[in-house]
Parts: C-alpha cells; structure tokens; sequence
C-alpha cells in the first residue's frame, strides 16, 4: 500500500457522502471539512467525527498535509476553488458543473495541466452497470452502426430552482446540472464526439418564481461519427426520476426504463427482450475508488480533465444555441 492518502472536502451536502465514501477506502482518511453553514459543518463533522472544521475553503485547499481535495460547493464556487487546490499541489474531485462559463473552466483546466494532478467530476452514469453493460454490447459490434440517441435527465426537483441555492445563483442552467449526465453518458457510450448543437427552452415551470432561466431545455446533438441525438433536461415532470435513454442501431435498440430496460432485435412481439440489469445501482461516491486507484497509479481516471472539459464544451454550446436561436459548432479547449 502507498502512503496514505489525506483528503480536505468542501461543501456538506453531497458531501458528506464523498466523506463517508473516502473513510470506507483502504489508505485515504478524511481529515478536514469546511462549509460556510456553522451549523451544517457542525452537524455533519459530529455525525463523521472529524475534529478539523473550517468556513473558509483555503483552510482545507492551502493545507499542505491534504493530498485530495473534494469541491462540492455551490457551482458559482467550484472555480475559484479548484484552482486553489491546484496551485496548491491538491488532485481535486469537482462536482459538475466545473464551471458556470467558458472563460472560468479555461482558467481551471490551464491551473489543472499547470499543476500534474489530476481532476475528476461526477459523472456517475458511466459507474451504472446496466449502462456499462450497454456500452460493451456496442463496442462489441452487436447494435451496427448506431443512428441516433436519446437521453433526457428526467426529475421532479423544481424546488431546487424556486427555493434553493440554485434560483439565487446570477446564472444556471439546467443543461449544466441535468442534462450534461446523459451528454456524458451517450458520448462515451459511442465513442463519438459531438459537432454541433441546436437548442430551445421555456420556462413554464417556473414562471412567476425566483428562478430566471429555462426550466426545460431540448438540445439536438450531431456527433462526428454521422449519429444525432435529443437531451432533455427537464426539473419539474410529474414523473418518477428517470435517465431516459433510447440507442437506436442498424442491428438493435435499447431503451432505458424502470425497473428493467428493453433490448429490440426486430418489430415484433419476439423481438422484445427484458433487460434485468441494475439501474442506476449507484451512489454518489462510486468514482471514488476508481479516482484514488489512478492517483496511485498516476494515470487518469475514468472521468478525466478531457472528458470533463469536452462535456462542459458541448454545455456551453447548448446555452449558446438556446439564447442565440442558431445551430452552434462545438469548440473544444482540449
């Protein structure tokens, strides 16, 4: 076993869960917390019975006996934040999104390759076994030539626009926070990067509310390899939670539902099969193992700088397409 590995978390909701992840793993003990609520800092540091408690994130980026850092902060504080932690010598664990613009997550990825230490975010649909099992069928060749994809982020958490930290924020999108795990999830899936965007949203939902952006937004993708796809991102649906998905191949086609997924080789009812895998089957620290195994082994993870900057590049684009009304080209930083 390498020396063990020492890790700072900022921010106390999701948080908490990194921490107790991180404790459950051979080597790496949490050793401080900060959050800028006294009261949550001190709830949840009691419940994990962590003495180190701080308001102030440079108390946790600027320790230089942490090793690890994870940003799971409001979003407007994931930048500032992780390059501290970068110019301090921290690997770092952002929660998504990185950045709120274009500007900021150019300035975080040059700290992140300035620094030799590696980022990962929270990406967790890659993690899903039934998704991982998926995405072996199409590298296997078994669904052809995929043609087109959809992926919705599915939730009734409007709250989080109306009464939480989100509707107070200058700037969100839905896009950024929902959508952005299945525009994640379909490029890995086939290994193709997406071109260009077109985008629409309405705000609905939300009307007459602190919340001043779209709550509902439909972007189209293409990616380089000839596939298009649709990503919905909507907070508000009278639905149960759903990571809606739909593969569409010259050989099968898959789609994603609860509790099991179907699998289609033909038209009729005997072309119709029950996919029993889990789903989601995760929980929000399951990168992290994986995260401290590249760390040891100095390799990048499985979510890495290029796939988390990639992603942020076609979110970007997707607001872009939204306010401008036009199809707009993908510009990758990395």
């Amino acid at each position: 076993m390498s020396k063990p590995l020492k890790v700072g978390v900022i921010g106390l909701g999701v948080g908490e869960q990194h921490a107790i992840s991180y404790n459950e793993i051979e080597g790496v003990e949490v050793v401080a917390l900060c959050d800028i609520d006294p009261g949550q800092l001190t709830e949840v540091a009691d419940r994990q019975g962590i003495s180190s408690r701080h308001t102030d994130y440079k108390a946790i980026t600027e320790n230089p006996d942490i090793d690890i850092v994870s940003i799971c902060s409001y979003d407007d504080h994931h930048v500032e934040q992780a390059i501290s932690a970068f110019e301090n010598g921290k690997h770092v664990m952002v929660e998504k999104p990185v950045a709120l613009n274009r500007g900021d997550a150019e300035r975080l990825l040059r700290a992140q390759q300035d620094s030799g230490k590696f980022i990962t975010s929270n990406l967790i649909l890659r993690h899903s076994a039934r998704f991982k099992e998926l995405k072996g069928w199409i590298d296997a060749g078994d669904f052809g030539d995929i043609v087109a994809m959809e992926g919705d982020y599915i939730h009734q958490i409007l709250w989080k626009l109306t009464e939480g930290w989100r509707g107070k924020m200058d700037f969100y999108c839905v896009t950024y926070g929902g959508g952005i795990h299945l525009i994640d999830l379909m490029r890995w899936l086939i290994g193709q990067e997406v071109v260009e965007v077109t985008g629409m949203g309405n705000q609905i939902l939300t009307a007459g509310t602190q919340y001043k952006y779209p709550d509902t937004i439909i972007n189209l993708l293409r990616f380089d390899g000839g596939a298009i796809a649709k990503n919905m991102s909507i907070l508000g649906p009278q639905r149960t939670q759903l990571h809606a998905l739909n593969v569409y191949g010259t050989k099968k086609t898959f789609v994603n539902d609860t509790p099991n997924a179907k699998l289609f080789d033909g038209d009729d009812a005997a072309n119709e099969h029950v996919v029993t895998t889990p789903y989601p089957g995760i929980r929000k620290g399951d990168l992290l193992p994986g995260f401290i195994d590249a760390i040891r082994e100095g390799r990048e993870p499985l979510v890495g700088a290029r796939d988390i900057f990639r992603v942020m590049d076609i979110c970007f684009a997707a607001w872009e397409s939204v306010q401008s009304g036009r199809t707009v080209k993908v510009n990758y930083q990395i």
